[in-house]
C-alpha cells in the first residue's frame, strides 16, 4: 500500500521511512545510497548480493514509480564491507508531487546511516563524441526548476557539490571518464533546440530532468556526492530526430555491462 502524506516534517517523514528500512532490511545502518536514472536499471546485478528487497510503496512518504524504467524497489546490496542502500526508482519533479518528495529517498537514505550517495541519470549530451551509453562524471549543474528543496534561512555551501575527490577516484578507475556540467529542466517535455543552445551558451554539457534537488538536498544531509550521467542521445537539434524516452531506455540497456562494471568497482572504493 501506497503511505498517504501526513503532517510530520520532511525529516520526521524521512526519520520514520528510515525506521521501516531498518526492520525491513535487517540492517542497522547503511553506508552509500546509490540512485538509478532511467536507463542504468540493467547494472543493479553488477553491484553485489542483494540481502533484501522492498517495495518503495511499503516505506512512509514514498509513491509508486510513474515512469517506465524505474521499478519501484529498493535494495540493500552487500558489496565488500559496504552495505549500499540502491533506489530503483525516483520521483521526478515533473510528477507534480512537490520538491519534498524529490528528495524524501535522499533524505531517507541519509537517516539510514549513508554517508555518501551515487546520483545517477539518463540524459542528452552537447558534445557529439558523447554516443548513446557514454558515462559522464558531473562536476557541477545548473539547477532550472527554480526551486530548493531547503526551506528557510538555512543557506547550504554548493561549492564543490559533486564531490572532486570522488570524481577523481573515478577516473584512477576508468581514465577515460569526462566531466560535464548537468542542467536539470523542469520537463517533462523534452527541451527545444533553443533551450539546448541556451544550456551551450550558459556552460552546460548535459541536459535532464532530475539530480539537481536531490544533490542540493543530499549536500544539506552532509553527505558526500557522486553524479554520474549516461548519455542516452544527443541533445535535441544536434542528431536531426525526435528525441523519446524509448531511446533512453534502449540505451541503458546496451550500456548495461559497462555501466554495471563502472560502478561495482567505483563503489566499494568510496
Amino acid at each position: 500500500m501506497t503511505h498517504a502524506a501526513t503532517t510530520a516534517s520532511p525529516y520526521e517523514l524521512a526519520d520514520e521511512a528510515a525506521a521501516v528500512l531498518r526492520e525491513r532490511t535487517g540492517i542497522e545502518r547503511h553506508d552509500v545510497a546509490l540512485v538509478l536514472g532511467s536507463g542504468w536499471l540493467p547494472a543493479v546485478d553488477a553491484l553485489g548480493e542483494a540481502t533484501a528487497e522492498i517495495s518503495t510503496t511499503d516505506l512512509p512518504g514514498f509513491s509508486a514509480a510513474a515512469v517506465a524504467g524505474h521499478s519501484g524497489k529498493i535494495r540493500s546490496v552487500r558489496s565488500g564491507d559496504k552495505q549500499l542502500l540502491v533506489f530503483l526508482s525516483r520521483t521526478h519533479y515533473y510528477e507534480g508531487k512537490g520538491v519534498a518528495a524529490v528528495v524524501h529517498g535522499v533524505r531517507t537514505a541519509a537517516r539510514a546511516g549513508c554517508r555518501a550517495i551515487v546520483l545517477t541519470n539518463g540524459c542528452g549530451g552537447l558534445k557529439e563524441h558523447w554516443t548513446p551509453g557514454t558515462p559522464v562524471l558531473i562536476s557541477d549543474h545548473i539547477n532550472l526548476t527554480g526551486r530548493s528543496p531547503i526551506e528557510g534561512a538555512h543557506f547550504v555551501d554548493l561549492t564543490d557539490l559533486y564531490s572532486s575527490r570522488l570524481r577523481a577516484m573515478c577516473r584512477e578507475v576508468e581514465p577515460s571518464l569526462e566531466e560535464g556540467v548537468y542542467v536539470q529542466f523542469p520537463g517533462p517535455h523534452y527541451e527545444t533546440p533553443a533551450e539546448i543552445g541556451m544550456v551551450r551558451a550558459i556552460g552546460g554539457h548535459l541536459a535532464g530532468m532530475s539530480t539537481t534537488l536531490e544533490a542540493i538536498a543530499a549536500r544539506e544531509a552532509g553527505m558526500e556526492i557522486l553524479g554520474i550521467s549516461l548519455v542516452t542521445n544527443l541533445a535535441a537539434g544536434m542528431s536531426g530526430e525526435p528525441l523519446n524516452h524509448d531511446e533512453v531506455l534502449e540505451a541503458g540497456k546496451a550500456a548495461a555491462s559497462r555501466m554495471g562494471v563502472l560502478l561495482s568497482q567505483i563503489v566499494p572504493r568510496i
